[in-house]
């Protein structure tokens, strides 16, 4: 049995637990998953604790709803980014964002863990990163955000993104013209370490 086989058996199980009531099921997927959808929340909107409530609310419309997973049509994972998106999109047409504290970088983009010490190392290169992915429209933010923030494929984006694969391209390659644009004076301590482009 592969591993990806293995984590499908797995959260099948949670799912199956879960709708039978078993608050430990809740807990399982809730540590299983909230690390991810912080990442892309907080790339999304770019202020923590926007991120932190539209996670909280992500996970409370998915646990109340998981009747509704279809897992036929997508991984339960790619389902959960769907759900953060769109309160993402919600949140943005419910408030203007507040101004950025570049000093509370983090680093939320390479690692699920609190790391304030290497934040800081990078400081000048994330805030750069920030100001240039708050400069690009949301569209084209989601679909740079899933592709190297959270590793998806083509095909994935367009799942989560209800678009197709030569449209999740066509943003992601927008994305890069757009922070190349930005980011031209800072291009070569970008490419060093920045960001992995594959």
């Amino acid at each position: 049995m592969n591993k990806a086989t293995e984590d499908n058996d797995q959260i099948f199980e949670l799912l199956s637990a879960a709708q039978g009531g078993s608050e430990a099921a809740f807990e399982a997927i809730y540590h299983r998953y909230v690390g991810v959808l912080f990442r892309l929340a907080y790339g999304l909107l770019l202020n923590e604790q926007d991120a932190e409530e539209v996670v909280q609310d992500s996970f409370a419309y998915a646990f109340q709803n998981l009747e509704k997973f279809d897992p036929t049509r997508s991984a339960f994972k790619t389902w959960l980014y769907t759900i953060t998106i769109s309160r993402c999109r919600n949140k943005r047409r419910r408030k203007w964002l507040p101004t950025i504290q570049f000093s509370e970088v983090e680093e939320w983009f390479t690692n699920t863990e609190h790391s304030p010490e290497k934040a800081l190392e990078k400081a000048g290169i994330r805030e750069t990163v920030l100001e240039a992915l708050k400069q690009l429209s949301p569209k084209l933010r989601e679909a740079v955000v899933l592709r190297y923030f959270e590793g998806l494929t083509y095909p994935e984006i367009g799942d989560v993104l209800n678009c197709s694969q030569k449209t999740a391209s066509s943003r992601v390659r927008l994305a890069h013209e757009a922070l190349y644009k930005t980011l031209e004076n800072q291009r070569e301590a970008f490419m060093e370490g920045a960001w992995h482009y594959e």
